[in-house]
């Protein structure tokens, strides 16, 4: 096996571009995986290509590099709109885990139950994708078509996720068999923002609940208008049709439905009292 260590993405994409090689990030998820197949001929490693690090904002909103650590996600001075991203990034594993692991990393690996991924769906967020022809665009929710598998061609480097700036404040919750260290039963981010006492709009994302993690769109409907005080009647009465859980070794999908609608309030009052704190 040939490791490559690009220090530019021109030479990135190069190495890339004959579609057998595997993008390095962090090798959270990657280096376990060989332990039960055959390893790639040629890996690539990102880490140290110039641009694909650090959180940067710009007059259309938010970019966060490819190969940006979990780390420095919970370290950055970021505004209450990013605080249920933060709050996902300490969960990333331990800490070790987070020091190494990446953004990018973490979307193309396609976990039902990666952490990152409902927070950044919250925040609407989309993947940059590059080859040595181009760049394109995609919002996260299509990226990720399903369990471990993505839109990413052959060739094609994640360089980028994209947000948005705009108002609202962010939380994020996550219900585990034990309080550290664990794989999601269920998570929840929320990112809300309030105007005059009422919820002005609402994005609430859902892991480990669906093939993929999915935003209830019809919830954020139904919140958009309520009163900021009011919106637990609402949350608990609705019966999540987005969402397809099912029983494995951590729990039954009777359970992780109940449960998701009690972390869907918590996290919505959460994001609700920090939009409050904000504007006083």
């Amino acid at each position: 096996m040939s490791l490559h260590r690009p220090e530019t993405l021109d030479d990135a994409l190069s190495l890339m571009g004959g579609g057998a090689a595997v993008a390095l990030g962090g090798g959270t998820d990657l280096y376990p995986a060989l332990r039960d197949g055959v390893p790639p001929s040629e890996m690539v490693d990102l880490t140290r290509v110039a641009g694909l690090r650090g959180i940067t904002r710009d007059g259309s909103g938010w970019r966060i590099g490819a190969a940006t650590s979990w780390t420095q996600v919970a370290r950055a001075e970021l505004p209450p709109l990013f605080d249920g991203l933060g709050a996902a990034a300490r969960e990333v594993g331990s800490v070790q885990i987070q020091n190494a692991g990446t953004v990018a990393g973490n979307l193309c690996n396609a976990s039902p139950a990666a952490d990152g991924v409902p927070a950044l769906l919250a925040l609407d967020a989309s993947v940059e994708l590059a080859t040595g022809t181009g760049t394109r665009v995609l919002p996260l929710a299509q990226f990720i078509t399903g369990p471990r598998a993505t839109e990413l061609a052959p060739g094609e480097i994640v360089t980028a996720v994209l947000i948005p700036d705009v108002a609202g404040s962010g939380a994020f919750l996550k219900l585990g068999a034990r309080r550290y260290l664990v794989i999601s039963i269920a998570m929840v981010s929320a990112v809300v923002a309030v105007e005059a006492g009422r919820i002005a709009s609402a994005r609430i994302a859902v892991g480990a609940c669906s093939p993929v993690a999915r935003r209830l769109e019809g919830l954020e409907s139904l919140l958009a208008g309520c009163g900021a005080g009011a919106a637990e009647p609402v949350i608990l009465g609705y019966d999540y049709p987005e969402l397809s859980p099912i029983d494995d070794v951590r729990a039954r999908a009777g359970y992780r439905r109940e449960a998701v609608a009690t972390l869907v309030a918590r996290a919505v009052a959460l994001a609700v009292e920090k939009e409050a704190s904000h504007v006083a």
